[in-house]
């Protein structure tokens, strides 16, 4: 294995050295055998491997001198430094050393000739024909030489390297010639003649070919030892994206992540699941932990993208074992930048650019509405309301009043970084803003950031440092969305448009309700309208967002750690780790006086002000012991941890009936009676773990691998008999391309395989469920039987609960093919026993409720496949990447004689779930009613009959659906409802193109899932007189007119819409182009004029195409739990934008 120096100054393994190109081990074990050492000596070349193996360096030279040379055993130094010993073997031979980096050495002859380049152990000979003398330089980025470059005339094995300072003189045969330049940790180039004479070449790095280090928790490990399933996500991956949340850093980057977003409001979080869900239970986040503190909870919202240098996702229970108790539902590590020993650096980074909805639904027009409206009346046996629905026209186009076609959004950061061999400090400062595409007044989200992070010695056996993260975030965020009523976007969608904007014809004035109610005026005083036909919550959007302008919610975050590590001894590291989380959030809200329907008003003002206040703490002590002995490498971790969480506590204090009328002037100074005066506090219930842990890694010649976890944790959230639990892991791996049947293999350049199994848990359960509490409110007869107010338990004590338990049993694949494509693949098998379910007692029992008991199983099996391609030719650069990945999920579980649970969302006016978690399907899957086609005719309602000659649906009218009678029974029931369709995506996939030729650059980033239905509810035509979309137009109203749309009535017997069914499902697969950006960056040697380093401007479109069959606003649709995922009621879209960017670095 050779040892370059990594991009950031760390000394690390490259995985494909014995392929590239200053291999060692092949060229040495040839020169061995070709010469046989004289008795008690060995050769110089053993030597050099010998001492390559011990102190983990490389060696650089030409084998043809030192072929034949040896030294006597005696005479080998003995309990010397590296430096020494190579004095004393190299001396008497004329050879000398110098040091290129770190832990790469170049060994030439005392007096420099062509002899002194190491050509040999390339493989390469040099050039016999001079028919053209070449010269010239090789440099990296900054400008620095690079010793020991390959080049190579192509299509031949004539090539030389550069020497110590770079340079380089080659002959070729001819001009037509072209050179390939290849360097270890650097994509290689080539470069034609062209009858050129001098060549200066720049190398840039090659992350692919360098050997990468991941977070593993605890620590870092070089990936190719790695025997878990991690996907990782690079700071260079994100600086051209444009994001304003973690998750975002996520979506279609990696594999065995499904991601959705819950609105495309600003700010807004999206659910994240690893490898799928994991509980029955709201018990499917994943756990976060930044800089080693864990947040969770949605905590990561403080985050500023821009400060991360590395997400690492932990998948299986080989990688997340470590974290134990709540890690089973995944675990995501992220890793702020740091700075790095040298000059500081200085960095602004900006973009800003406008938004508008990649979508609005096709709604009725008032022509189209009154004329629908009409039918509906009559198929109810009612008259036409409406008599000249043309005279309508179009009416109130409510979409395009409250949605912004301009919304602003822009993001400016500045970093700072740098320091010297004792000190590095990262800072930096930010602020992002994003105006809601949807009632921008009541639809905003600002955040602004401050990061401050530090290293430093105080000795070389001693350090420490801290990480230091603060933001302050301000929402408007009265929107709402996907609901059935409430919110402008729902009024936008069902009110109807024969309601006008505003009310300016004096008789209306005049009468109720806008001379007698407190109806909310526009800026001039003109009363918004109100629907004569639409009543409930449907309202009319302007006027409600008059109600919620000014309130706004906030949080202040500060979360950060401080470690003190020490090395008494070399390998032995003690850290201690104290980390902390202050969470400081709150809302203020006015409510005035309003009238917006009959249904919607408000008689007294209000202004509530909430505060709540959050302090959680971890301390992580760890003491890690790596050694390597012989061939043999291993590393000891031993840890222990202290956790606390939900240290909260909070208070609302609400004032009525102010003297005002809008936020700006409300205010808690004005005096007011007691009983105006409302006060409610809370205090959380905390919630305690106490860790112990351990690790082992170990390796064979990082061949034969091998990783074992154990954790144990005790949890203040569970039962005396089960306070503490074990949870541990095992994985192996082999790296075959270092066995002699794959060395020197073109094809296969890096071939590993791993296999791991291991137990996680889960502890996010909710607190005291393992014990009997006692409830009010019951009543007793005592003696003359009467009633005494008493108390009694709610349900039993369970001392024997404990957490749900993850085990995963994970095999996967690691691998280089043909020197430019990187290949992962992970096949898993994934089972949760124990979940939490309530157990349901006799009625003798006593108990008003139900305990909780370890009852319900279930399992997820999936595949998942990473993909990268990388090369360049001459100044073309490409990096193209790709995932994709399968799941299913299965409950195989539910506890004696119980076969599906009852809970799952509604429609409103329907008398069945939507969903439902039942044994041997998906958890939350769609539940409901199968259609058979439209009842064309009342013939086919008459030979739609049971065996005993009964109509099955006797109160069918033509144009109704026909009810598949799945049972036989004869009639339509709850019994004839099944399975119609899975929420959650079984494919989940993304792509990333990255190109730069010279000075420009493209990227293109896609993703998009498939799989899945979505419940779009939207598609219902039974709210009174709310407005439709245009596919109602579609609907049936006579015979052969259609077999999907039933008929519009006001009597709908059949419930052709209050009944879930099939016809509501529409195909949620999708495929987004999330990102299209092009930039350009100008010259070193333009900018250099005026002290820059890098400038780069850019045009970016965010969310530009969409790609779905699916007719709701979008497709992306998650859900806060199971049980409401892709239901679409009318969900706020993500949006469209267009940037304009800027990247400037001092």
């Amino acid at each position: 294995m050779l040892l370059v120096l990594g991009l950031q100054g760390t000394p690390v393994m490259g995985v494909y050295a014995q392929h590239l190109a200053f291999s060692n081990g092949a060229a040495t074990a040839t020169r061995q055998e070709k010469t046989i050492a004289p008795a008690n000596s060995k050769s110089i070349i053993k030597v050099l491997g010998e001492l390559e193996a011990i102190y983990k360096v490389s060696f650089n030279y030409n084998s043809d001198q030192l072929e034949g040379k040896f030294i006597k055993n005696d005479l080998l130094p003995n309990k010397t430094s590296l430096e020494q010993t190579l004095k004393l073997v190299l001396r008497p031979f004329g050879l000398k050393y110098e040091k290129l980096q770190n832990n790469f050495y170049l060994i030439y002859a005392e007096k420099p000739t062509s002899q002194n380049l190491p050509i040999e152990r390339t493989g390469l000979k040099r050039a016999q024909v001079a028919a053209i003398d070449i010269s010239g330089k090789v440099v990296d980025e900054a400008g620095a030489p690079l010793p020991g470059v390959s080049i190579l005339v192509k299509g031949t094995s004539s090539g030389t390297a550069t020497d110590a300072t770079g340079n380089f003189t080659l002959s070729v045969p001819s001009d037509d010639a072209v050179l390939i330049f290849s360097f270890i940790g650097f994509m290689s180039k080539e470069i034609a003649v062209n009858k050129q004479t001098v060549i200066n070449v720049t190398l840039v790095p090659d992350a692919k070919a360098l050997e990468e280090v991941v977070v593993v928790g605890y620590g870092v490990q070089k990936k190719s030892v790695v025997t878990g399933a991690i996907s990782s996500v690079k700071a260079t991956e994100l600086e051209n994206q444009q994001i304003g949340r973690v998750e975002q850093a996520l979506q279609g980057r990696t594999s065995g992540l499904t991601i959705a977003s819950s609105s495309g409001a600003p700010g807004a979080a999206s659910s994240v699941r690893v490898r799928g869900a994991t509980s029955l239970n709201d018990a499917n986040d994943p756990l976060y932990v930044v800089d080693g503190v864990v947040v969770g909870d949605g905590g990561i919202n403080y985050l500023n993208p821009n400060d991360i240098e590395s997400i690492e996702v932990l998948k299986d229970a080989a990688s997340a074992a470590i974290y134990g108790a709540r890690s089973s539902a995944g675990v995501i590590l992220v890793t702020t930048k740091r700075g790095k020993t040298g000059t500081i650096n200085v960095n602004y980074n900006a973009y800003y650019g406008t938004q508008a909805p990649a979508r609005k639904l096709d709604l009725l027009d008032a022509t189209q509405y009154a004329t629908l409206i009409n039918e509906q009346s009559v198929n109810g046996g009612g008259k036409p309301v409406y008599t000249n629905p043309e005279s309508l026209g179009k009416g109130t186009d409510w979409q395009s009043l409250i949605f912004n076609n301009n919304a602003r959004i822009q993001d400016h950061q500045v970093n700072i970084s740098g320091g010297s061999e004792k000190s590095t400090f990262y800072t930096s400062f930010g602020y992002f803003g994003q105006e809601g595409i949807v009632a921008t007044d009541i639809s905003k989200f600002n955040r602004y950031s401050i990061r401050l992070n530090s290293n430093h010695k105080l000795a070389k056996w001693l350090s420490f440092g801290q990480s230091l993260g603060y933001s302050r975030v301000k929402s408007n965020g009265g929107v709402g969305g996907n609901t059935d009523f409430g919110g402008p976007l729902s009024g936008a969608i069902m009110l109807d448009p024969l309601t006008p904007v505003i009310v300016t014809d004096p008789t209306e004035l005049k009468a109720v309700p806008y001379a007698t109610q407190a109806v909310v005026r526009d800026a001039q005083g003109n009363p918004y309208g109100i629907s004569k036909v639409v009543q409930q919550q449907v309202t009319n959007p302007l006027a409600y967002i008059q109600t919620q302008k000014g309130n706004y919610d906030w949080a202040d975050n500060i979360v950060g750690n401080a470690y003190v590590e020490a090395e008494p001894l070399a390998g032995l590291k003690i850290r201690s780790t104290l980390g902390a989380r202050l969470n400081y959030w709150g809302s203020e809200n006015f409510t005035p006086l309003y009238y917006l329907n009959a249904n919607q008003f408000s008689i007294q003002t209000s202004f509530a002000r909430n505060r709540r206040q959050l302090f959680n703490w971890n301390l992580e002590n760890t003491a890690s012991y790596s050694r390597s002995i012989g061939n043999h490498n291993f590393t000891i971790l031993l840890g222990q941890g202290a956790y606390l969480d939900n240290n909260s506590s909070g208070l609302t204090v609400t004032y009525f009936n102010l003297p005002v009328d809008n936020f700006d002037d409300a205010s808690m100074n004005y005096s007011t009676a007691a009983d105006n005066i409302n006060a409610t506090g809370s205090e959380g219930i905390h919630h305690t773990v106490s860790s112990l842990f351990s690790r082992l890694t170990y390796n064979l010649k990082e061949k034969y691998l091998f990783t074992g976890i154990i954790r144990r944790d005790g949890s203040s959230r569970f039962g005396a008999n089960n306070k503490y639990g074990y949870f541990p892991s095992a994985s192996l791996g082999w790296v075959l391309s270092q066995e002699d049947f794959l060395a020197g293999n073109n094809q296969v350049n890096f071939l590993k395989l791993r296999g791991s199994y291991g137990i996680t848990g889960n502890d996010v359960l909710g607190d005291f469920r393992y014990i009997s509490t006692v409830g009010g409110g019951r009543n007793y007869t005592f003696g003359n039987d009467n009633y005494l107010i008493g108390y009694s338990p709610d349900a039993p004590a369970n001392p024997n609960l404990r957490w749900e338990e993850t085990s995963q049993l994970n095999f996967g694949v690691d691998a280089v093919l043909l020197q430019d494509w990187t290949l992962t693949l992970d096949w898993y098998k994934k089972k949760t026993t124990g979940i939490l379910q309530t157990v349901v007692l006799p009625a003798y029992v006593g108990a008003t409720g139900y305990p909780y008991g370890n009852v319900a199983d279930m399992e997820n099996r999936g595949v998942e496949l990473e993909l990268g391609y990388r090369k360049q030719v001459g100044a073309l650069k490409l990096d193209v990447r790709g995932n994709v990945s399968y799941l299913e999920n299965e409950v195989t579980y539910l506890g004696e004689d119980k076969t599906f649970l009852e809970d799952g969302a509604k429609l409103q006016n329907s008398s069945y779930l939507l969903t439902r978690t039942a044994l041997g399907h998906a958890i939350g899957s769609f539940y409901g009613f199968q259609t058979q086609g439209i009842f064309q005719n009342q013939g086919e309602i008459d030979a739609y009959i049971a065996e005993n000659g009964n109509k099955i649906q006797p109160k069918a009218k033509p144009g109704d659906f026909r009810w598949a009678d799945l049972n036989q029974d004869g009639q339509i029931t709850a019994d004839d409802r099944t399975f119609i369709g899975d929420p959650t995506p079984n494919w989940s996939y993304g792509f990333t193109f990255n190109t730069t030729y010279k000075n420009f650059d493209l990227l293109a980033f896609g993703q998009g899932v498939g799989g899945n239905q979505i419940f779009q509810g939207l598609r219902r035509l039974d709210i009174p007189t709310a407005n439709w979309q245009t596919n109602a137009l579609n609907r049936w109203n006579g015979e052969g007119t259609s077999d999907t749309y039933p008929r519009l009535t006001t009597k709908d017997d059949n419930k052709n819409f209050a009944n879930p069914s099939a016809f509501y499902l529409q195909s949620g697969n999708y495929l987004r182009i999330k990102t299209l950006q092009l930039g350009y960056s100008l010259t070193k040697e333009t900018i250099g004029k005026v002290g820059l380093q890098r400038l780069r401007v850019y045009v970016s479109s965010n969310n530009l195409l969409t790609f779905t069959k699916y007719t709701g606003f979008d497709p992306e649709i998650g859900g806060n739990n199971m049980n409401n995922y892709s239901i679409d009621r009318g969900i706020y879209p993500q949006s469209r934008s267009f940037l304009l960017g800027l990247n400037v670095g001092f």
